[in-house]
């Protein structure tokens, strides 16, 4: 008879949160030894659940990215049509519809079945208040490894965020065959903010998944240019996405009523790799910035 590692993956008994927030080495040790355990217990729930579970595609994005994206795979020359979509709304900061808003409920219902499965998940550190927030890239431990969401998961980055980034940041080419990511949720009374900091990203790509109805106020995003002394403030609408250069200073203002929910994703070079400041942009056709990274997946994860 087979192990129900989905009811053993239940019955654990997960770090406190005290010891969460401190890092205690048992924290690390919980996910490590429960790992296998953790990746067949969500395989079992995808397959229970199948019946039930809304169908994650590209059929989610917002119309023009999506076939603008995949005609610029089919011919790397009109990659300038993906370009256009994206806006710079602040330096360095570019702003596009990513999702369809009207298909976003799918989406939410999927998560929101991950919520509810009871399968021990990790939060990001920082945020462990957040009972929305989760790791997504297999590199982390306790990462959320339903194989559904991990093949849309990798669609995301791959096929979506990689060439985008390449093409407003052309100087990351090389600097990102890694990828990182994670969930987050800003409701008052958890955690209602971030201070300002940067990345250890190349490039970060955060896209806003509340549908229509979900509405918050407040949590606005502020950037910010020491150059020319600027802070841009700016908020999110259901679906659209923000992406900059990981070493852009950013902050994320308290949320004052209702929650705000997004998935952030990184891309950076093997073993944490990031382009220095002024970098120049290698030479690069249009055809290597539409092509996948040779590099394998290198285990290291930022935090």
């Amino acid at each position: 008879m087979s192990i129900n590692k989905l009811q053993q993956a239940r019955d654990l008994e997960l770090p406190t949160r005290q010891a969460m927030l401190e890092r205690d080495a048992s924290v690390q040790a919980f996910w490590d030894h429960n790992n296998n355990i953790l990746s067949e217990a969500w395989s079992q729930w995808e397959t229970s659940e199948q019946e039930k579970l809304p169908l994650l595609s590209n059929a989610l994005l917002d119309d023009r990215l999506r076939d603008a994206v995949m005609q610029a795979w089919e011919d790397p020359s009109k990659e300038s049509v993906v370009k256009d979509l994206w806006k710079e709304v602040a330096p360095n900061v570019y702003e596009c519809q990513f999702f369809n808003p009207e298909k976003l409920t799918a989406f939410r219902d999927y998560l929101e079945q991950v919520w509810d499965a009871q399968i021990p998940l990790r939060p990001p550190y920082g945020i462990v208040l957040n009972r929305r927030g989760a790791m997504l890239d297999p590199r982390s431990q306790g990462y959320l490894a339903a194989p559904s969401f991990q093949r849309f998961y990798q669609e995301l980055l791959t096929t979506y965020m990689r060439p985008i980034a390449r093409l407003l940041f052309p100087e990351i080419v090389g600097y990102d065959t890694q990828s990182f990511g994670f969930s987050i949720q800003y409701k008052p009374g958890t955690d209602t903010s971030i201070r300002p900091h940067t990345d250890a990203s190349a490039v970060t790509l955060n896209i806003n998944i509340n549908p229509q109805h979900e509405k918050f106020e407040g949590s606005a995003l502020n950037f910010y240019d020491s150059r020319m002394n600027l802070t841009s403030e700016l908020s999110f609408k259901p679906g659209t996405a923000m992406i900059h250069r990981g070493n852009v200073p950013h902050a994320a203002q308290p949320i004052t009523g209702g929650e705000r929910s997004n998935i952030v994703l990184w891309l950076y070079g093997d073993y944490g790799r990031i382009p220095q400041r002024n970098t120049m942009a290698p030479p690069t056709d249009a055809r290597e910035r539409w092509s996948v990274p040779s590099s394998a997946p290198d285990g290291f994860a930022p935090f």
